[in-house]
């Protein structure tokens, strides 16, 4: 029976014939899925069959790739903290969606993947475009399960979406045969799940550790917090707000807790890790209460785990238990989701301030300012730095901008010299650090957030991974802004080999095609910038466009970023360049 016999185009009634697809269908109505991002093929068109009636309801995305399609279902997410969701075919379809998985895995990010499989009966037979999909991405994916009777389908999905939201996000894949979706069977309606047997999304509050907590910051004379994005995670912006006002304490943000509060706030110092500020990386050494509040000390923030904040008393707030003494022993661990354990913390600390310590954050700032930050910005030469162009954006969008970035040099000078006002605002791939990110995220990111300004910042590397992406602009147009930093070398590497390498640059110097004329190919503007006086006229055009636009920028090609933690070094080894290496 053909699919649309059976649809209507609104929520599908309970107690009737229908089969798995208009169920899958009926599930994404049900979970107010308003965009699918996703690439048809043989396994997974029953599907998209039943999804063609209902093409007003559902926005579905054509990517150019299925990686760039769970890349901008990740930059949904992120920008409008609700669930992204792909569709993917069964084999090449379904393994191109590993390395998504995992980026989304590491740095929490709720996704369902639903992708289509063989028939049940060929499982196991090397059938065309068969693949364990299941055990390839069990190590990359918070749950995922295989369906092959079409009666499962609905309470799987209610799963999927309750996995993948709650707690600690994560990514969630559902893979499901054909036959099952050929299937017709009593369909009894969707009912979203509120509760997965042995599954407890949030520990429970032990409002003694709570008070042990307060006690601790209330006698510290250096208390130190440091947040990352379970902040963000748990919408706990005000309530973590809250928290620092009435303590008083200076705080950093990881990369991916970066805009959970506003970055010129004047209790935060900046930011942490390898390419952090000097401040925040050297004073976590010197404080004697660390205060963690959804993160999950990597190993880019803490540096050699034996020199890390071993004068200090740490307190850890966070999510998932597994995290807690991973990697840094906790003096006290609030377990629970922040929006609830914060106010409680609140409640219980005094209001106090730490003007003293404060000015010793401040002094730090002002050396790496003499240092670094002034010439980066504000440089003498003739060539242009990624500084400038990441100063003159923050000008220009009054920090009210998303900012999507790929990985390398320019990820870390994005972060560190980004205005944020707003929360949501910086998407990054943080902990896989997976070049090929920005373009697809930022198309995910504006679908997302439509009423707001997005830009894709990337490196000439990173920018020719996912690069048929632009494919998927000229076809749906999300008008989202492409700044590409070209220096003509894979740039981060490329430091290290000059560093410690003692500069054999093997296999850093890329040759890119000619950026402005491929995205014209697509349909989308651009202009290319190789002088200062250029710069602000060229980036103000490219946002005031009310279509998507491209800029690349020729910035110095052998341009290093610090300060910098070298690899086995702690951090409070940290160096504001090479003469200190």
């Amino acid at each position: 029976m053909n699919s649309a016999q059976t649809i209507v185009p609104k929520k599908v009634s309970a107690n009737i014939q229908t089969n798995g697809s208009v169920a899958v269908i009926d599930a994404l109505m049900s979970e107010n899925v308003t965009t699918v991002f996703g690439y048809p093929g043989g396994a997974i068109m029953p599907i998209y069959d039943a999804l063609y009636d209902y093409i007003d309801k559902i926005n579905h995305i054509l990517v150019r790739h299925e990686q760039g399609a769970i890349h901008a279902a990740q930059g949904f997410a992120r920008s409008s903290g609700e669930v992204g969701v792909v569709f993917a075919t069964s084999g090449p379809g379904a393994t191109n969606l590993v390395t998504g998985l995992a980026d989304a895995q590491i740095d929490s990010t709720p996704v369902v993947c639903i992708t289509g499989q063989v028939f049940a009966h060929l499982l196991g037979t090397d059938a065309f475009q068969e693949t364990d999909v299941i055990n390839i991405t069990s190590p990359v994916t918070k749950w995922n399960y295989q369906v092959t009777d079409a009666n499962e389908i609905s309470d799987v999905l209610a799963k999927a979406f309750y996995i993948a939201k709650s707690g600690r996000p994560g990514p969630v894949l559902i893979d499901i045969t054909k036959n099952a979706q050929l299937q017709m069977f009593d369909y009894k309606g969707y009912s979203p799940c509120i509760h997965v047997r042995s599954y407890r999304p949030k520990p429970i509050v032990r409002e003694t550790y709570i008070y042990e907590a307060a006690q601790l910051i209330n006698s510290a004379k250096k208390p130190f917090v440091i947040f990352g994005q379970g902040v963000i995670l748990g919408k706990a912006e005000q309530e973590f707000l809250d928290f620092l006002e009435k303590s008083g304490i200076p705080a950093a943000w990881t990369i991916m807790g970066m805009s959970a509060v506003p970055t010129d706030h004047p209790l935060c110092v900046g930011m942490l890790g390898m390419h952090g500020n000097l401040a925040p990386n050297y004073m976590t050494n010197q404080c004697d209460v660390l205060i963690a509040i959804g993160m999950r000390f990597d190993d880019r923030v803490t540096g050699r785990l034996d020199k890390y904040a071993k004068q200090a008393k740490v307190i850890h707030l966070d999510i998932d238990p597994a995290e807690i003494d991973k990697n840094v022993k906790t003096t006290v661990a609030v377990w629970g989701d922040c929006k609830e354990t914060l106010p409680l913390l609140t409640k219980h600390i005094e209001k106090r301030t730490h003007k003293a310590w404060l000015e010793e954050f401040r002094k730090l700032n002002q050396k790496e300012q003499d240092k670094i930050i002034t010439t980066e910005l504000n440089p003498a030469t003739d060539e242009l730095t990624m500084g400038e162009v990441i100063k003159l954006l923050n000008e220009l969008t009054n920090g009210e901008a998303i900012t999507v970035t790929d990985v390398g040099q320019h990820q870390m000078v994005a972060c560190r010299y980004s205005h944020q006002k707003n929360t949501r605002s910086n998407i990054t791939s943080g902990g896989l650090g997976t070049m090929g990110f920005a373009i697809p995220a930022a198309i995910g990111a504006k679908f997302g957030a439509p009423h707001r300004e997005v830009i894709a910042i990337m490196g000439d590397g990173g920018a020719q991974m996912n690069i048929q992406e632009l494919g998927t602009i000229m076809q749906f147009k999300p008008n989202v802004k492409i700044v590409i930093l070209n220096n003509q070398f894979l740039g981060m590497v490329r430091q290290w080999q000059e560093l410690f390498h003692e500069k054999r640059y093997s296999f850093t110097d890329i040759t890119s095609p000619d950026f402005v004329m491929l995205a014209q190919a697509y349909g989308i503007n651009g202009k290319k910038v190789t002088q200062r006086s250029n710069l602000k006229d060229t980036l103000n055009e490219m946002l005031q466009s009310n279509e998507s636009y491209l800029v690349e920028v020729m910035v110095g090609k052998q341009d290093n970023v610090f300060p910098m933690v070298p690899q086995g070094k702690g951090v409070a080894e940290i160096v504001l360049g090479v003469d200190e290496l």
